[in-house]
């Protein structure tokens, strides 16, 4: 799986990162990063979460 994150509609909000540290972070500026585009299928329930949380709708997922 590929994580994606449309960065026009994403308000850095962090909910995601607060699911999945390892994956997203938001820096002190408010920028979100994807740290692991490509996480591991062990990862895959915390990343729908962040799918799910996202207030924006701005994560999703590509299947590989």
């Amino acid at each position: 799986m590929r994580v994606i994150v449309n960065m026009s509609q994403c308000e850095s909000n962090a909910l995601c990162m607060g699911v999945a540290p390892d994956i997203f972070e938001v820096d002190d500026d408010d920028n979100l990063t994807v740290l692991n585009e490509t996480p591991d299928e062990s990862d895959r329930d915390r990343v729908l979460e962040a799918v799910r949380i996202c207030p924006k709708q701005a994560i999703s997922i590509e299947e590989d």
